[in-house]
């Protein structure tokens, strides 16, 4: 049972808060090689009663554990979910050994491992900027040859995703199964791949990948879908279906908090799978923890952290006795 509001512990000084109150972290339980099935099933196990706490890491690739460290030096705890992305930039690309080498790292030391891909529209070089790269819009016809076998664009794309292949291979090969979501905020319009209801949008190049990513033998992935609160609602209008659907996620922007009717809206599409909040700029307050409890993890966006959170909000977050981080993530 967590104390609230204890000593932490930063390397090998423990410093005390003001309740004098005095805490030791337990160890992290290190994960052996581990089937992606067992974590989907804990997932769903946790969903009712307790939430896993997760901080993302975005660029630079160079520095893949630094916001996850920010969490540390704040609570003395470690999430028990890490955050990566496979990136964009060049060097980033060329740092994405970097971004692996830390998902084996924190995976070894008892924390979940997400990653998710702000892919390089296939309409630009394979390395690219932010703006006019990964945040652009592409017609509809050029979408359509993206997900089109035999087009340029649609073989310009199957190599882009043949790049990220032997990255995810050395997960699966160090038995990480890995939180793996690609398309997020596909009802949004900001990146190349959102915006695009219907069977031949959003949902086919989400089908498309992971029938190559299975071909390839990536059986680690656990396959994340995901919208954002954007309140025109009718996310299921994205959906690929359950068959290639692992986890039902959410991405809070629009508000600090998913609403009720957000939380209703993703159980309807979920249908019984493990939901998260995958992207979020306020740590969650007990307010939401206690009122949705069908969350199995959240995760706060980078920079967001420190730029949104008080360290006090991020203490009471990392303390709440729902909120599990490493160490009490056990299968």
């Amino acid at each position: 049972m967590k104390i609230p509001r204890p000593a932490w512990v930063v390397g090998a000084v423990t410093v005390l808060l003001g309740s004098g109150m005095v805490y030791t972290a337990s160890s992290a339980s290190a994960f052996a090689a581990t089937p992606k099935a067992t974590v989907i099933n804990y997932l769903r196990s946790i969903s009712g009663t307790s939430i896993v706490s997760g901080q993302h890491n975005k660029e630079p690739a160079s520095q893949p554990g630094q916001y996850t460290q920010q969490v540390h030096d704040v609570t003395g705890q470690w999430p028990g979910l890490w955050g990566g992305d496979m990136m964009f930039r060049a060097d980033d690309i060329n740092n994405r050994q970097r971004v692996v080498d830390q998902a084996k790292t924190e995976w070894r030391n008892g924390s979940l491992v997400a990653l998710t891909w702000h892919a390089c529209s296939p309409t630009v070089s394979r390395t690219c900027e932010f703006e006019g790269g990964v945040k652009t819009r592409i017609s509809d016809s050029q979408f359509l040859q993206v997900v089109t076998g035999g087009t340029a664009l649609n073989q310009t794309w199957r190599s882009r995703m043949a790049e990220v292949v032997p990255y995810l291979r050395q997960l699966k090969d160090a038995g990480v199964p890995v939180l793996w979501r690609p398309f997020h905020e596909m009802n949004e319009t900001w990146n190349w791949w959102g915006g695009r209801p219907g069977a031949n949008g959003g949902s086919k190049i989400f089908q498309q990948m992971k029938d190559y990513f299975d071909s390839q033998g990536l059986d680690n992935l656990i396959w994340v879908w995901n919208v954002q609160d954007n309140p025109a609602g009718g996310w299921s209008q994205y959906y690929p279906g359950s068959n290639y659907v692992d986890v039902v996620s959410l991405d809070a922007w629009y508000k600090n908090f998913p609403s009720s009717g957000d939380y209703q809206q993703i159980q309807s599409i979920a249908a019984g799978k493990p939901i998260a909040i995958a992207e979020m700029g306020k740590v969650p307050d007990n307010a939401l923890l206690t009122s949705q409890t069908r969350w199995s993890y959240f995760m706060v966006w980078s920079e967001q952290l420190r730029g949104s959170n008080t360290n006090a909000a991020i203490q009471a977050a990392y303390f709440h006795p729902r909120v599990l981080n490493q160490g009490e993530v056990r299968f």
